[in-house]
């Protein structure tokens, strides 16, 4: 066994965001209340609103970009563009930047979170993007594949169904909106709290997020995530105290984990980011 040494989070966070991210676990209801979607069109304005979709996780880009479309249309959304790129050279189109300009709303779908990354990571488009998140003037919201690259690591890939273990959790470079977190969608609907913890091992200095279908983790500018929908988020704090044995056994060999502090959060329960605290409801 190792305790590790763990950098601390206060010196490599990057300064606090300005606005709402919304990392949402996939699922989420598009024909009924739509609280979780409607609670994105309201903070991007309202009526006032002018969005951008970003489909481009999916092998059908087309198809789900025009669902979104139409589904911020019935809200009343002032504009609506689905930023349709099916090449990384089409995040230096100069027209889609100008309009990322002027959003108030950015929505990232589901698909593969891979190819999501392959696509825009390190363009002009996402520099763009991630600029206009931090100071404050645009709300992200991303669902599924949207929202597993929200993390500087990111889950690719992996299983489910064993014990945690190194093979279990195939992991990538995200797009480093929230650096700090390790997000897992599906959550508790694919069973993947093993691969969650697996990843946790391989990087101790995170947060692992793992949130359920039509459930949000909406992070605020103050620091707090505010959790809302029909399922949980579970938060998986591995602390300074953490014990493993991830750097001294196999790829197939069974995990240890020592001093975890897990929480299940739902519907209107906040969590401290910075303090690695839950807020207790008054």
């Amino acid at each position: 066994m190792q305790q590790l040494e763990l950098n601390s989070l206060t010196q490599k966070m990057p300064p606090p965001l300005k606005n709402t991210v919304m990392v949402i676990g996939g699922a989420e209801d598009k024909v009924h209340g739509r609280e979780i979607l409607h609670t994105f069109f309201m903070r991007s304005g309202g009526t006032e609103a002018k969005l951008a979709i970003i489909p481009c996780a999916s092998r059908e880009p087309e198809a789900i970009g025009s669902r979104y479309r139409e589904i911020f249309q019935d809200m009343g959304a002032q504009r609506i563009e689905v930023l349709d790129i099916r090449e990384r050279t089409e995040g230096e189109d100069p027209r889609w930047q100008e309009y990322l300009e002027q959003s108030t709303g950015v929505f990232m779908t589901g698909g593969d979170q891979l190819r999501l990354c392959a696509l825009v990571a390190d363009t002009p488009l996402m520099e763009k993007l991630r600029m206009k998140v931090r100071e404050g003037s645009i709300v992200l919201a991303g669902t599924s594949a949207g929202a597993a690259v929200m993390g500087h690591h990111m889950i690719a890939g992996g299983g489910s169904g064993e014990s945690p273990n190194r093979s279990l959790v195939d992991m990538a470079t995200g797009l480093g909106i929230i650096p700090e977190v390790i997000v897992d969608q599906h959550f508790q609907n694919r069973n993947r709290m093993a691969r969650l913890l697996s990843a946790i091992a391989s990087h101790p200095n995170r947060i692992g997020v793992g949130i359920d279908e039509d459930t949000c983790a909406m992070f605020e500018a103050d620091g707090i995530v505010e959790i809302m929908g029909k399922g949980t988020v579970t938060i998986i704090d591995p602390g300074p105290a953490l014990y493993t044995n991830e750097g001294h056994i196999g790829p197939n060999d069974p995990l240890s984990l020592y001093n975890l502090r897990v929480h299940i959060l739902c519907h209107g329960d906040r969590f401290n980011i910075a303090t690695r605290e839950v807020i207790q409801r008054s």
